[in-house]
């Protein structure tokens, strides 16, 4: 995924939790979302969506993102290989 469909996918995705982000629709939206807002941006609603979506994708519940640290080493992994209970396999 390039930077410009992550941005357009993330904004159409605004509030969604259902489903999958792959890794690069991740990073790089969150390399837009600091470009544009910068720190204060982290906590977006865009931000956490992706965010709970990319655990979705290495096959981990959204409620892992109220642990401080623990999401972190999550959402370096790589995805889970065909579908999980959130959805098919994004393309990367």
């Amino acid at each position: 995924m390039t930077f410009g469909e992550s941005i357009k996918t993330c904004f159409g995705k605004f509030v969604t939790y259902q489903g999958r982000a792959s890794r690069s629709e991740y990073w790089w939206f969150q390399l837009f979302n600091f470009i544009t807002c910068g720190c204060a941006g982290i906590g977006s609603l865009p931000a956490t969506a992706v965010t709970i979506r990319r655990l979705h994708d290495v096959g981990k519940s959204g409620w892992w993102l109220l642990c401080p640290i623990v999401p972190i080493f999550f959402i370096f992994g790589k995805s889970q290989e065909g579908d999980n209970k959130w959805g098919p396999q994004p393309e990367s």
